[in-house]
């Protein structure tokens, strides 16, 4: 395993957000949904994400998801991809959304 500083871990932003809209991306190579998700003070952002195995769209809707928010936008099938949602991968095509165990402000910062 590779070790990295203190220092390099700070440049990571990974903050809570909240999940506006999840639709399905047909258009996406691997199965993925497109979602919007509220940031508060950092804004909407939207990304593609492949967690399609564990969650249905309607179910994604109102909850809070951890993200990497400093990554570049990314085009994904002519779709821009501005975050990185986080998630446990317990298997191939297998992902397991990571979150906080009690609601907080969208925006806030993990450390």
């Amino acid at each position: 395993m590779n070790t990295i500083s203190w220092d390099d871990f700070k440049k990571v932003e990974i903050h809570v957000g909240t999940v506006l809209t999840a639709e399905p991306f047909p258009k996406a190579r691997n199965l993925a949904y497109k979602l919007t998700v509220d940031f508060g003070p950092l804004g909407v952002r939207q990304t593609s994400a492949q967690i399609t195995k564990r969650y249905d769209p309607a179910q994604l809707v109102g909850r809070q998801v951890l993200a990497v928010t400093n990554f570049p936008p990314k085009k994904i099938a002519g779709f821009k991809s501005e975050v990185l949602v986080l998630g446990a991968v317990p298997g191939d095509g297998d992902v397991v959304l990571v979150n906080v165990d009690e609601k907080v402000p969208n925006g806030v910062r993990v450390a």
